[in-house]
């Protein structure tokens, strides 16, 4: 009898059973105080996560590879469009921003012809980029 009243119990503190009078009176007697029907479930929130903003950069000069590093360190996904920008700075930029994605654990993946993605820890990159042909790191520059 005394491990059914704690199923019991175990039960409506779950919010699965009702005390019925009599266990109510039975818990007074005892010099429990009754539970506050309010308590019974927890409400939990699935959505949340924050909103994520993705950062578009398209530097014109060596300079601005500091603020797209912020980013990152900022905990920000950053696409880089180095199309229009001369060869070497473009090599110089990439090879400094993937330091820093190095540094803070991130990942990093070409997209497209002269455009990057460098995310953060926290975060994935998912799925292959299509396959071109071997050209170098950067394709879209002619010889």
């Amino acid at each position: 009898m005394g491990s059914r009243k704690l199923v019991d119990r175990v039960l409506n503190f779950m919010g699965f059973e009702e005390e019925g009078p009599e266990q109510v009176q039975e818990d007074r007697s005892q010099g429990e105080k009754p539970a506050d029907p309010r308590k019974k479930a927890t409400v939990v929130n699935l959505h949340a996560q924050r909103q994520v903003r993705v950062v578009v950069v398209e530097p014109k000069s060596y300079d601005e590879a500091q603020d797209i590093v912020e980013h990152l360190k900022n905990r920000r996904p950053v696409i880089v469009n180095l199309e229009h920008v001369d060869t070497d700075v473009a090599r110089r930029i990439v090879d400094f921003v993937s330091g820093a994605t190095l540094a803070v654990n991130g990942s990093q993946q070409k997209v497209g012809g002269g455009i990057f993605l460098f995310v953060p820890n926290n975060m994935d990159i998912e799925g292959e980029p299509a396959k071109e042909p071997d050209r170098g790191i950067f394709p879209w520059i002619k010889s």
